[in-house]
């Protein structure tokens, strides 16, 4: 079985494996006690901080443990945000955070607190003078992500830095899936990061807030970490995440090289493999082991399951799986086809020949699924047909792909410059039927009110 799924979680390193069994013998106690189990747990957990530190690029006084990354991010923000509320309540995230970052600004809005969302262009990267724009004297806290964990695009944190340091607002990072091959550039405020995103173990993140972050942790608090995350220190995942994060650091550079050629090569090779595919994402400011395409006609939990079979463990943010009813909100955003979304996430050690499988593998399991929905077997419309100039596809209560299906056999049947309506109440037709447009060469005319759903408005144009 070939894992590429390590955006969601990398397989333990062995330096991991080894750091977390032996602490387990050794950092049982409580190092906050003064015998000498718990002296000798104390020295392994400011070992730990120290080798963290260092790897970030901090102090070891800015850096506390969390139990994950998500844990990190919400203690990060609200503490942030408590720590700045002589400045204001605003708050600055982009629309391709991590879901942490958006929960925690979905429940700053519920009480009260205005957000901005900053938009990304379609490669997935914001803007910095976008960013920086939206910047106002009342603004507590900005957050953008090192790089993206769907698309693997790298933002432009450097830039973005300078504007808030120059607005004199806090810019909280979250390096959950950079920070492995390297440190966030730029003059950041605070960090967040999750151990199991670099082959450390689950329930271990860390939370860096820089000396002259304003900051006032949130909740009950106790003595450990500061005041900064309560709660029994897991030392042995703590010990565990810092020994691996500094050895995949040690392994990066060879490792990028190698990675970013083998997602190259699925780059370069998926689209003449599979007609009708629109790899996403930055084509060079990107991370070195991600990339994501999405194909048409396809239903992605039923691609995801072939390739399961195949040998393949794969991810997508695709609308049509068991999981959620609504494409990405990372897609979304970018504006990006989300229908049959294949993210592959090759973690480090990927061998060659598993690649090549894959894209051997990839166009049959593709060509089956479609056969399965009666997608269109041409790239191209049928002829134009002197039928009706206006047809209406009635699509309502069919999930992705179907409406987008059903739009491709439909097209054919109207003359060029006649319009389409497709009726659908699937939030993925929002997406997904203008990207097919984009694909098609058709012209999207927009979308309307329908007594049921909506109406989307598509003119043949070829």
């Amino acid at each position: 079985m070939a894992y590429f799924d390590a955006a969601s979680g990398a397989p333990l390193h062995p330096v991991a494996r080894q750091a977390l069994t032996a602490s387990l013998d050794e950092g049982w106690a409580d190092p906050a006690r003064l015998h000498r189990e718990g002296r000798r747990a104390r020295m392994l957990l400011d070992a730990a901080r120290e080798a963290a530190a260092e790897t970030v690029g901090c102090r070891a006084d800015e850096l506390v443990f969390t139990s994950s990354g998500t844990a990190a991010v919400h203690s990060g923000i609200a503490g942030a945000l408590a720590g700045r509320r002589r400045a204001g309540r605003h708050l600055i995230v982009s629309s391709v955070e991590h879901s942490s970052v958006l929960h925690a600004a979905e429940v700053h809005r519920a009480g009260g607190g205005p957000v901005t969302e900053v938009a990304v262009e379609r490669t997935g990267a914001v803007d910095p003078s976008a960013f920086a724009g939206e910047l106002r004297p009342d603004t507590a806290l900005a957050c953008l992500q090192s790089a993206n964990h769907e698309v693997g695009t790298v933002q432009p944190v450097a830039r973005v830095a300078e504007a808030c340091r120059a607005a004199g607002v806090p810019l909280l990072v979250d390096a959950a899936q950079s920070l492995g091959w390297g440190p966030v550039e730029g003059d950041w405020s605070l960090l967040t990061a999750s151990a199991h995103k670099w082959g450390g173990p689950p329930g271990a993140g860390l939370l860096v807030v820089r000396k002259g972050t304003r900051f006032a942790p949130q909740g009950p608090r106790d003595e450990r970490e500061s005041g900064r995350a309560a709660g029994f220190e897991n030392l042995p995942a703590i010990v565990a995440a810092a020994a691996s994060l500094r050895a995949v650091r040690a392994e990066a550079a060879g490792e990028a090289v190698r990675l970013r050629e083998l997602t190259e090569r699925i780059r370069a090779r998926v689209p003449g493999l599979v007609p009708d595919v629109e790899v996403v994402g930055d084509p060079e400011r990107r991370l070195p082991g991600i990339v994501t395409f999405s194909c048409l006609y396809v239903d992605g939990e039923t691609l995801l399951h072939e390739l399961d079979r195949a040998g393949f463990s794969v991810s997508s943010g695709s609308s049509c799986t068991s999981s959620t009813l609504t494409p990405s909100h990372v897609l979304r955003a970018m504006g990006v086809l989300s229908e049959g979304n294949i993210r592959v996430s090759l973690p480090p050690g990927t061998r060659e020949e598993d690649v090549e499988r894959f894209l051997s593998v990839l166009p049959e399991a593709v060509a089956g699924v479609r056969e399965k929905l009666g997608a269109p077997v041409s790239s191209s419309p049928a002829p134009a047909r002197e039928e009706d100039e206006t047809l209406v596809v009635d699509a309502l209560g069919r999930r992705c792909p179907i409406p987008v299906i059903e739009l491709a056999k439909a097209i054919g049947h109207v003359p060029v410059g006649a319009t389409i309506r497709v009726l659908s109440d699937d939030e993925a037709a929002r997406l997904d039927i203008p990207a097919w447009c984009e694909m098609r060469n058709q012209q999207y005319l927009g979308e309307e009110p329908a007594p049921t759903g909506t109406a989307y408005l598509i003119r043949r144009t070829t």
